[in-house]
């Protein structure tokens, strides 16, 4: 071993310090306002653990994409990405237990199935968070690697997480059911316009890797628009079922209120290419 060889290492570890506290900071960014949320409080009680080990298992594949086509460190590899996964989703725990006792939400006689479910719940978000705080608070976005230039499926992947990142701040509330059931068609039709228009706008100002191809608006719209409302009508679905927002209603209720959520998971799914 070189002389230079200890202090390359010791650099090293030195900025794997640094990236491990800005995860910290991103999972406290993103995560900040379902740590406020009652809602988030009670469905971590009262959910049933079957869903909440789907939404846990379901947000494995989930964090390991983000990890590849972001990560909240520079290393790349096959078990990097996992590495950093788990991590990810490690602070994203964390930091939910910190927060949730310090709000005292979470106390220390609380049976360990309330607090378990309480934190659980809310750490794939802040897990993504975590993941994201490289390209968000470091400002390194540009110079983006061939891994990082996403394929088209990497693209509609991109917009399924951006979609659930946003509906999950949404689903949970009594206020997305309320707007659904005061919604007449003519609202709901109109919502969807509207979500369809806005997705398309911010598809084709958000540089989505293959636009260059897909130029012609007609060309973006097919293969990108319609897809990625597809794709946010699909995680509004799978949100809603998961905090019980489905059960009981009749089809009608359930499309609409699908439909509601839909819009702000639109907006997610479009903005997905500005986050990562």
């Amino acid at each position: 071993m070189t002389p230079a060889a200890p202090f390359v290492n010791l650099d090293r570890e030195r900025a794997y310090v640094s990236d491990l506290g800005r995860a910290f900071a991103g999972a406290l960014v993103f995560n900040i306002p379902l740590l406020m949320t009652m809602e988030m409080w009670e469905q971590g009680v009262v959910m049933g653990r079957w869903r909440l080990l789907l939404f846990i298992l379901a947000g494995l594949p989930l964090l390991y994409g983000l990890a590849y086509y972001a990560g909240f460190s520079k290393r790349r590899g096959l078990v990097n990405d996992a590495l950093d996964t788990a991590v990810a989703l490690a602070v994203g725990f964390v930091t939910a237990s910190l927060l949730l006792i310090l709000f005292g939400v979470v106390e220390w006689d609380a049976p360990p199935r309330e607090a378990l479910g309480m934190v659980a719940l809310q750490a794939v978000p802040g897990a993504m968070g975590a993941l994201l705080a490289r390209r968000q608070l470091s400002g390194d976005r540009g110079g983006d690697t061939d891994e990082d230039q996403a394929s088209y499926f990497g693209e509609l992947f991109l917009m399924a997480a951006g979609a659930l990142f946003f509906a999950l701040n949404i689903a949970p509330t009594e206020e997305i059911v309320l707007i659904a059931y005061k919604a007449s068609p003519a609202h709901i039709l109109a919502l969807i316009a509207v979500s369809i228009l806005l997705l398309h706008l911010i598809v084709f100002k958000a540089g989505f890797a293959g636009q260059e191809e897909a130029d012609h608006p007609a060309v973006a719209f097919l293969h990108f628009t319609l897809p990625g409302y597809a794709i946010a009508l699909g995680v509004s679905l799978f949100t809603l079922a998961l905090f019980g927002r489905v059960d009981g209603h009749s089809l009608a209720g359930v499309v609409q209120t699908v439909i509601v959520l839909g819009f702000p998971a639109a907006i997610g799914a479009a903005a997905a290419r500005l986050l990562v």
